[in-house]
């Protein structure tokens, strides 16, 4: 068998391989039947590899020391498509870029300062910026874990990560709103026109109010992903504008080589109901409620870049997410209840320019193991 350094990280909601590019081959073509044989794929049981059977767990990132300026390091994110023999490089993962910092920290890839390490990151999925703020245990002169922090989807607490997206605005398409438009018709196989919000904050992202698709919004991710009629009709939608931006030439197109993007969200207003971990969240806690759209199922929580465009629309006139929040202090953040609880985001906007400055998200992350994966040779 073949092995490769790997560390085993959770980052946010979601988990996955870390690795360090130097410990790869050097031929990147090499790189996605080793990705593939780590997760265990094509099996979507994943029993003979790291997988865990749903896209938020199935991530692999490779992280490198940067030459650039203003850049410690660049990371490269692949989101592996459970059941079939395919890699997405497209999205960058907002949960595991949370990651990256202390993994850097943690492999003494970067320059350490107490209290706090910035680790300054340039994704290459989509050649943004970001910055973690990195809490330093001054005993150990790493990354300290624990904390009081405390993020939906995951339980107990740990250090906080603050995650910073800077100037996200276009990260595919060059456009906070790429087609145009704040808010725009769309017509449905039945011939019904409804509204969608198509923004790019990270990632480009297609929102649509829950309602007009038949979703209650509160419905937890197993009742969504099952329900195949709505599936269905929410994977045209989001094939639709994979198209409209230019990322597809027709359906079948979108679901063979760009699965995840865009993502796409129902958005309803905010409503009370029971987490995934049996939880009451009630509507005082949210702005908006969102169910999101990951390759092909309903997230158990929420991407990272979704909640920063659903965040970042809510703060414009016109959007789908305006009509139900009403005007957001950004200072205070958007409240987003999503399948696993309630998250916050803190997007800076130019309202003038149409332009996204920040956007910052409040994240955790812990190093779960660390080795060397084993793969078929």
């Amino acid at each position: 068998m073949r092995a490769f350094k790997t560390v085993y990280m959770r980052g946010g909601t979601s988990k996955g391989c870390m690795f360090k590019r130097d410990d790869l081959p050097t031929d990147k073509k090499e790189w996605d039947e080793i990705f593939l044989k780590v997760m265990g794929n094509p099996d979507p049981k994943q029993i003979d590899g790291m997988g865990g059977t749903v896209s938020s767990n199935n991530k692999i990132v490779v992280v490198w020391e940067s030459d650039l300026p203003e850049v410690d390091i660049e990371y490269l994110v692949g989101q592996v498509i459970v059941g079939e023999d395919r890699i997405d490089y497209k999205a960058n993962c907002g949960n595991m870029t949370a990651a990256v910092g202390p993994f850097a920290v943690e492999e003494k890839m970067v320059t350490v300062s107490q209290p706090v390490t910035t680790v300054r990151l340039l994704n290459q999925n989509t050649g943004k910026h970001i910055n973690i703020e990195v809490p330093i245990d001054p005993e150990t002169n790493t990354f300290a874990d624990k904390g009081d922090c405390r993020i939906a989807g995951i339980d107990g607490t740990a250090a906080e990560v603050l995650v910073n997206f800077v100037n996200p605005t276009g990260a595919k398409t060059g456009k906070l709103f790429p087609t145009g438009e704040r808010k725009e018709s769309f017509v449905l196989p039945d011939g019904r026109v409804i509204d969608i919000s198509v923004l790019d904050v990270g990632g480009p992202l297609v929102i649509v109010h829950a309602g007009d698709v038949g979703s209650s919004g509160t419905e937890m991710p197993e009742v969504l992903s099952g329900n195949a009629e709505l599936s269905d009709l929410v994977e045209y939608i989001r094939g639709s504008v994979s198209i409209m931006l230019g990322f597809a030439k027709d359906l079948e197109d979108a679901v063979v080589n760009s699965p995840g993007v865009p993502k796409i969200a129902l958005v309803s207003n905010p409503q009370t109901y029971v987490d995934i971990a049996k939880q009451p969240v009630t509507e005082s806690e949210m702005d908006i409620c969102a169910r999101v759209y990951s390759i092909f199922k309903c997230h158990k929580a929420i991407p990272v870049t979704a909640a920063c465009g659903i965040s970042v629309a809510a703060l414009f006139e016109a959007t789908i997410v305006q009509a139900i929040t009403g005007k957001v202090e950004a200072t205070n953040g958007v409240r987003i209840g999503h399948p696993s609880g309630v998250m916050k985001i803190f997007p800076k906007v130019d309202l003038e320019k149409n332009d996204v400055q920040e956007v910052g998200v409040q994240r955790t992350a812990r190093r779960i193991m660390d080795g060397r994966v084993y793969i078929p040779d």
